[in-house]
């Protein structure tokens, strides 16, 4: 599979063949490892088959997996004749991953075996106005509270995952800007490297949310899709051929900052008509409390006491669904912004799926059908050809998960953790 590497035989070059073999082992363990988490349980002849190395490579990786406590065999049950098949499959216990999203207004922390399967998970309301100490510590807490319980399961930490609402610099493991937070330069994988003493994958949330549902959720197996996160903001996460694509530094998928009204609402970013001021929960919000200045709805203002700005977008969401105009009203008028964008992104990108998570899943029953008839009535046919529109069934727990997801994804394409 791989072709042989020729050099002149002295102390320079067996260094480079050393490392060369070196690496070569680490890929060949990454994609047995990929292929168990894929099709266990499964034999060794066929992760030979499907992975197209020999037999004997697959066997010696095997039988080093196993010796790490990565791997586990198992005899088949066959119909007797001949000798009975060894199965292969990935154990539960080897090791355990934390996942963390620090929202605008939360932490959720999740803990996971190595098959991904919960151990424990929280999720803690943040005052968004804390010092980005307090809320830093506070996560550091939920963190060290995991890995307590990692251990006494004698579960060994394989790394965290990390997202964060804004603008990530995943080469340096930098929050770079986070305009809803309001924080800017901060260090965390250096930080945290040093106080937890383990790998530390940051990256953006959405990306991470994307990354999860490749994995675990709708967007399994599918290689090129746009996934969209509306919280309090509105982010992208965009995958292609498999893999998230994050641009340069690790920006792009900054959806929400594209500017779609130059005379509209100011952003928390700063600037004037982001999309994200159009089409978030903070839109149906804003809407819904423009037209109460006009048309007093007595029952709305009895289930917010009196005060519009008790309102929150669930319960907006309650009395749509309950047939209350005003409230339908303005979720459909933000589906049709919502769409509109949608059709423009997929004339850029050409997906096969666009996918809807956050606080839009409450709202689906409204949403889907007018987003589905405003993308599909603005694009161009051949992009409408096999395009899929569908809502994240994860909900809250996509971005947690795409934590567990980004520390997998590292070490089953390529071990880290020898």
């Amino acid at each position: 599979m791989f072709k042989e590497l020729v050099y002149p035989i002295n102390k320079q070059t067996t260094s480079m063949l050393t490392g060369d073999q070196e690496k070569v082992r680490k890929i060949n363990k990454s994609i047995v490892l990929n292929m168990l988490r894929l099709h266990a349980p499964i034999s060794r002849a066929q992760v030979a088959n499907l992975t197209g190395l020999n037999r004997g490579t697959v066997s010696n990786i095997v039988t080093v997996l196993i010796e790490e406590g990565l791997v586990f065999e198992d005899e088949q049950q066959g119909s007797g004749i001949g000798r009975p098949a060894i199965s292969l499959g990935l154990r539960p216990d080897g090791g355990a991953v934390i996942g963390v999203e620090i929202g605008v207004d939360f932490v959720a922390v999740l803990l996971t075996n190595f098959i991904a399967e919960t151990i424990w998970e929280t999720r803690v309301q943040i005052d968004p106005a804390g010092s980005q100490t307090g809320i830093i510590g506070q996560a550091e807490q939920l963190i060290d509270h995991a890995l307590a319980i990692a251990n006494g399961k004698l579960l060994k930490p394989l790394g965290i995952g990390v997202g964060l609402p804004g603008l990530v610099n995943v080469h340096q493991g930098n929050l770079m800007m986070a305009p809803n937070l309001h924080w800017r330069n901060v260090p965390l994988r250096l930080m945290w490297n040093q106080r937890f003493h383990l790998p530390i994958y940051i990256e953006n949330e959405a990306n991470l949310s994307a990354l999860g549902e490749y994995y675990f959720g709708v967007a399994r197996n599918v290689d090129n899709f746009i996934y969209l996160s509306a919280g309090i903001g509105l982010g992208g996460g965009i995958v292609i051929g498999g893999k998230l694509f994050r641009g340069g530094h690790g920006y792009a998928g900054e959806i929400g900052h594209i500017q779609r009204d130059p005379l509209g609402e100011q952003c928390g970013c700063g600037r004037i008509g982001c999309w994200e001021t159009q089409v978030g929960p903070r839109a149906v919000l804003h809407r819904v409390k423009k037209e109460l200045e006009t048309h007093s709805d007595q029952l709305l203002l009895e289930a917010c006491s009196g005060d519009v700005d008790n309102l929150t977008f669930e319960l907006v969401v309650k009395f749509a669904l309950e047939g209350n105009t005003l409230c339908r009203q303005a979720i459909e008028e933000v589906a049709v912004s919502l769409g509109m964008g949608i059709a423009d992104m997929v004339h850029v990108f050409n997906p096969e799926l666009v996918l809807i998570g956050g606080n839009f899943i409450q709202a689906k029953d409204i949403l889907q059908p007018i987003i589905e008839k405003t993308i599909f009535a603005n694009i161009l046919q051949p992009c409408a050809d096999g395009l899929r529109v569908a809502f994240s069934e994860r909900g809250a727990n996509d971005c947690v998960l795409g934590a567990i997801a980004i520390v997998l994804d590292d070490i089953l394409r390529e071990m880290v953790i020898s």
